[in-house]
């Protein structure tokens, strides 16, 4: 094992100075092939691989994977990692991004291909893009679309006709190629959907900007698969280290992880808050195929930390696990009291201060189901930010996940400062941190 929590003190786990969420030069090739604004940045892992002295000879779990950062910085320094994530979108990112077996030049050619083959489809159906361009008033029958149940799912104008056209005809032209290659293309087209085809803009919340005519969706894919090209170029020869990503709720640690095999754990939770985390992923999700109905979207909802108030149900039952920790029902209490203060009456408003205690009854039940898979002596660090989303009352999750998790048998090392944020709605600074646990056996 790497470094003994038992050889530090607290003060010894603070980061020397301020880490930001932006990607920089260097991080670029693998994690810019796909990822989330809010993710936490590659070098906040290598600071954390650092601290706990992670080797090549231990494996890393990330339990709320994401799209990958953790694994991604695990299979660059040669370690190898697990991850699970219960968003299909984002397990596909991370699966994607730790695959580096196509070859550089097969993967490009391929691209080039399909390049070919969809701009001849789009001059037999008149939408040259730069005649697209000149006639604006180009007929839009026969252009592809979603089916209405698919429109339904996804944000309303986040995708304008004629690019939602071009993607579905590159995405059935990726469909039909080889498997060795064809889930790095769906990536790329992925990332397209976000950053050039869609209307979608990202601040507090996704949301929809100023509507596109046409884009150029062919053109903006295969630049970014030369981008990925590039990248895996660069990594040829390294040491094709295990990784995995299993599609799992990580309140239910699958059964193809091993008992006591993980050394160390890096990750970061859902924070509890109004943030609906499937809305980020909607647009791809669909277009891709991998939502297709309200019922897999509800299945997909029902596989999450219930950290916001549009992934609640009647039978959830997660806050059982923290009926015996009083600050967190302290918590749910005071968030009641104020919506009856402020006379708030919407059925979401009702439900906050019960997605209190089902966010921390569930990260609760993460905690009980990861010490099995869990060696003696591993270190875990969780990347988790203070909110005040339910009626500017304070949550300070870092303090409060410390607590569920020592209820659970694990030591509380510390808790670091990784950064602040203002929030304009209680004028205050947020602390988002790096709480450190230690699983000590048994």
């Amino acid at each position: 094992m790497g470094l003994s929590a038992k050889s530090q003190r607290k003060d010894d786990w603070a980061v020397s100075s301020p880490l930001h969420n932006k990607l920089g030069a260097m991080d670029r090739p693998i994690h810019a092939w796909y990822r989330f604004v809010l993710s936490f940045p590659p070098h906040l892992v290598r600071e954390y691989f650092n601290k706990f002295e992670v080797t090549d000879r231990d494996t890393v779990l990330d339990p709320f994977c994401g799209t990958g950062t953790t694994l991604v910085e695990a299979k660059k320094n040669g370690i190898p990692s697990r991850g699970l994530e219960a968003n299909p979108m984002a397990a596909m990112a991370s699966r994607v991004k730790t695959d580096w077996k196509p070859k550089p030049s097969a993967l490009l050619a391929k691209a080039e291909s399909i390049a070919e083959l969809a701009k001849k489809r789009f001059q037999a159906d008149g939408l040259d893009l730069q005649l697209a361009r000149v006639k604006e008033q180009l007929t839009l029958y026969g252009l592809l679309d979603l089916n209405e149940e698919q429109n339904k799912l996804i944000l309303a104008n986040s995708i304008s006709p004629r690019p939602l056209h071009r993607s579905l005809v590159l995405k059935s032209l990726i469909d039909d190629t080889d498997q060795t290659v064809r889930d790095h293309l769906r990536l790329a087209l992925a990332w397209t959907l976000v950053n050039s085809a869609g209307n979608i803009r990202f601040g507090p919340e996704v949301g929809v900007t100023t509507a596109k005519t046409d884009a150029d969706v062919v053109g903006d894919w295969l630049a970014q698969v030369r981008r990925m090209s590039s990248d895996l170029d660069q990594v040829v020869g390294r040491v094709d280290c295990f990784s995995s990503v299993d599609l799992a709720d990580s309140r239910s640690i699958p059964s193809s992880i091993p008992d006591r095999s993980i050394d160390y754990v890096f990750t970061s939770p859902p924070y509890p808050n109004e943030k609906d985390y499937t809305r980020t992923t909607r647009l791809e999700s669909v277009v891709l195929g991998l939502i297709k109905t309200k019922a897999e979207l509800r299945q997909l909802k029902q596989g999450l930390v219930r950290s916001n108030t549009r992934n609640v149900y009647v039978t959830d039952d997660d806050h059982l696990l923290v009926e015996a920790i009083p600050e967190i029902h302290r918590l749910s209490e005071q968030i009641e009291a104020r919506r009856i203060e402020l006379m708030k009456t919407s059925g979401f408003e009702r439900l906050y201060h019960r997605v209190a205690k089902l966010y921390f009854g569930g990260m609760a039940k993460h905690f009980r189901e990861l010490r099995r898979v869990l060696k003696p002596g591993a270190m875990l660090g969780y990347v988790v930010g203070d909110q005040a989303s339910y009626l500017r009352v304070m949550i300070r999750t870092g303090q409060l996940l410390g607590q569920v998790a020592e209820c659970e048998g694990y030591e509380l090392v510390g808790i670091d400062l990784f950064r602040t944020r203002y929030a304009t709605a209680t004028r205050e600074q947020l602390r988002e941190e790096v709480v450190i646990l230690r699983w000590p056996g048994g």
